[in-house]
């Protein structure tokens, strides 16, 4: 296999300007919005590098198909360091649900918070 096996992922919303909004900040990023019937969707920012690695994605909003969650697939949001990330997530709205923890010496550290619309989201870096 040349690629990783993840593409894509989609989280869940109920509130897309306050996801949205929650996300810009965290991240430091500008998420885009558009609608597909009754679906709208929040773009994360994505590289047209063919060298990139990981998986892009965006928030969705379609209540029959979509519910947040605190307790089905995690994504993890990869950072060149998530100390800046963990220090927005509560003033952004969200809830810190384990600290900046070593995973390994070859891995690096993770942390886990809950986004304002009840998804649990996980932070890695090596840093």
């Amino acid at each position: 296999m040349k690629t990783n096996m993840v593409s894509w992922f989609e989280i869940p919303v109920i509130d897309m300007d306050r996801a949205k909004i929650f996300y810009e900040t965290v991240f430091g990023i500008s998420i885009k919005i558009e609608k597909f019937g009754d679906t709208q969707m929040g773009w994360f920012p994505m590289t047209k590098d063919p060298e990139a690695k990981g998986a892009s994605g965006s928030l969705v909003k379609n209540p029959s198909f979509y519910k947040p969650s605190a307790d089905g697939t995690l994504v993890y949001f990869s950072s060149p360091g998530i100390d800046y990330e963990l220090s927005k997530v509560e003033e952004a709205g969200g809830v810190l649900l384990q600290e900046k923890t070593m995973i390994s010496e070859d891995i690096g550290y993770m942390a886990l918070f809950m986004d304002p619309e009840g998804n649990r989201i996980a932070l890695h870096s090596t840093e």
